[in-house]
């Protein structure tokens, strides 16, 4: 590369920075930025400064979901990016493919186009796209911290997506009970918090194209698994996952050690799915030590 070609390339990578460091804010309840990527509006909360460590989360969440273990990392140093993703939260959902594919494309776009180079850590389906996004580009994910997450999803699992749809489609005031019936099964230790946590997530289902393309998603990982892709993957990984996450079960952090036997683990005790409601310090502990062993690495190259 000519040297003319690394003073343009550094010189966008500023530019980019610069676009996430004029949205930081000095908590994560301040200001949301929208930034044109593809098809898509893009909502995204910035707060902290040093190196971007993007969040992705989960379906039925948004970017707000992130807010705890944001502020903590920010804290330390760290950029905290969260965007809403396709459909979620305040992003629009533009033309919906119903992929994972599709999802990883957007996040790679927002960190070409806003963050540059990041940890990228995915919560559930934002494992998922995380993962799917470091197969395609490792050179813009630093590091996947993946927790809660699946390469498979299984008949039931399946059923149960396909089932959601069509109660959201058909009876969302329905869709509403059911969806707060599945948070309350996926809180395994701070029980009090379920009805907030329902209210938050109706409100980033919205009017449910969002959901319903992310669940047609995971419903194609039943008939396209990525498993066996992920033994190509050359991106530092590290696996996080709830003890007592009965949703996606220590089964699925298996298959996933097992196809990367490279990866990084660690487990959260007295944690369900949602592990950011149930363990938010032991969460965003396992989030840092990984950060950190990361910077120590690329460092010392």
């Amino acid at each position: 590369m000519s040297k003319q070609s690394c003073l343009k390339n550094r010189k966008f990578r500023e530019i980019k920075m610069l676009n996430c460091e004029e949205a930081s804010a000095e908590s994560f309840s301040g200001k949301v930025s929208v930034a044109k990527v593809g098809d898509i509006d893009i909502a995204y909360r910035c707060v902290g400064s040093g190196e971007p460590v993007v969040l992705v989360h989960g379906i039925a969440e948004d970017g707000t979901s992130w807010s705890g273990i944001a502020d903590r990392l920010a804290n330390e140093g760290f950029r905290s990016i969260a965007i809403d993703w396709r459909g979620h939260g305040r992003t629009t959902v533009g033309q919906p493919q119903g992929t994972v594919e599709q999802l990883a494309d957007d996040l790679l776009q927002f960190l070409e186009l806003i963050s540059g180079a990041a940890v990228c850590v995915g919560f559930s389906l934002g494992g998922v796209i995380v993962l799917e996004a470091a197969l395609k580009r490792p050179d813009l994910v630093r590091k996947g911290i993946i927790a809660g997450a699946s390469s498979k999803v299984g008949r039931a699992a399946a059923k149960f997506f396909a089932e959601r749809i069509a109660q959201l489609e058909t009876d969302p005031e329905m869709f509403g009970e059911t969806l707060g019936e599945d948070t309350k099964a996926q809180i395994a230790h701070n029980k009090a918090a379920a009805d907030d946590v329902t209210q938050s997530r109706l409100k980033a289902v919205g009017n449910g194209a969002g959901y319903v393309n992310a669940a047609k998603a995971m419903i194609a990982l039943s008939a396209a698994p990525m498993t066996d892709r992920l033994r190509e993957m050359v991106a530092p990984i590290h696996i996080v996952q709830g003890a007592n996450d009965v949703f996606c079960p220590t089964k699925a952090a298996d298959m996933l050690r097992e196809a990367m036997p490279q990866a990084g683990y660690a487990e959260i005790p007295q944690a369900g799915h949602l592990m950011a409601v149930d363990q938010p310090e032991m969460f965003a502990e396992a989030i840092l030590a990984e950060l950190e062993k990361q910077s120590k690495s690329e460092n010392a190259k």
